[in-house]
């Protein structure tokens, strides 16, 4: 079974620094596009971040740009998303996405949230 595994989740401090990582099993998706996405309680899920399958393009929501930067290690077939300078309201759920056959990060933003793969999410808290 073809799965995501998120980790580097936790709780921070307004202005603190996290990272993320995302590493597939049951395959490999190093020649495809991946990314970011969470979901705050009471809200739906919402793009963060996406990468092409080279880590060569990058594209990210308004709401954090500046901010996160997402990056990709192919030869060790993981995703990262470092978030720096976080907000209270950046406290969500955050699952990693991967396109089962697309290379550009546009097949994270514009394929429908039931065609990626996904991972199970880790949390992200930030205080006050």
């Amino acid at each position: 079974q073809v799965q995501l595994v998120e980790s580097g989740g936790g709780l921070v401090q307004t202005g603190g620094s996290l990272t993320l990582a995302c590493a597939p099993s049951g395959r490999t998706f190093s020649s495809n596009a991946m990314g970011w996405f969470r979901q705050a309680p009471g809200k739906e899920r919402e793009f963060v971040a996406a990468i092409n399958w080279s880590g060569h393009a990058t594209y990210y929501a308004d709401s954090v740009k500046g901010r996160f930067t997402c990056s990709r290690d192919n030869a060790k077939n993981t995703v990262y998303l470092t978030m720096n300078t976080l907000r209270p309201e950046d406290t969500a759920v955050y699952y990693c996405a991967a396109s089962p056959t697309g290379q550009s990060f546009t097949d994270i933003v514009q394929t429908p949230l039931g065609n990626l793969v996904w991972g199970q999410g880790t949390q992200v808290t930030v205080s006050s």
